[in-house]
């Protein structure tokens, strides 16, 4: 059974599922009819942080040119540059066996690629979404419907998965920000020049 989420809920991810090793992130979205004459390009990034909530460098940081981190720890599967079809548009599998004592918390986020430049912003995405699967068994564990909430945004936070003792958790976010990749990376520690 698959458990809905709203945003600011949390779940336990591994207590309640003790064979749950390698979870599947998926992403998925839909964009409006107007597009401004652009096609879009969401990317989903995975910024892994430590016990104060900051990225420690590059090698934290998940996105469609650094496919793979910590040995296989967060592996993303690949840009879909269109977001076209039904489903998952972008995935992430992470590997909690693989994953360093030294991170404690994953960062799920979404941006749109070259917003500013096609004057695009999440006002125009619809039907967001992010779901876990387990791999081995197929089964959804949870899903977050992001809503329409958006405007002037150009990345969202999605999710957090974060550890809680030897467990690790979920928290739905979906929470904006106007400045794009930038400012995500603001936000986790990162110097984006």
């Amino acid at each position: 059974m698959t458990i809905s989420l709203s945003k600011g809920q949390r779940i336990d991810l591994t207590k309640t599922n003790p064979e749950l090793r390698l979870a599947i992130i998926g992403l998925g979205w839909d964009t409006n009819k107007y597009t401004g004459g652009e096609a879009f390009d969401l990317d989903a990034s995975a910024f892994l942080l430590n016990e104060n909530g900051k990225a420690s460098g590059i090698e934290d940081f998940v996105f469609y040119n650094n496919l793979s981190v910590h040995s296989g720890a967060v592996v993303h599967t690949g840009d879909n540059r269109d977001g076209q079809g039904d489903g998952d548009d972008e995935q992430m599998k992470i590997d909690f066996s693989k994953m360093p004592s030294g991170i404690h918390r994953i960062g799920i986020t979404v941006t749109i690629h070259d917003a500013q430049q096609r004057n695009q912003n999440f006002g125009q995405v619809s039907n967001a979404f992010v779901r876990v699967v387990d791999e081995r068994t197929g089964n959804v564990i949870l899903r977050f419907d992001l809503g329409e909430d958006f405007s002037v945004e150009t990345a969202v936070i999605v999710c957090e998965l974060y550890r809680h003792g030897t467990d690790w958790k979920f928290q739905a976010v979906g929470s904006g920000f106007s400045s794009g990749l930038s400012a995500l990376a603001r936000h986790y520690g990162l110097d984006a020049k």
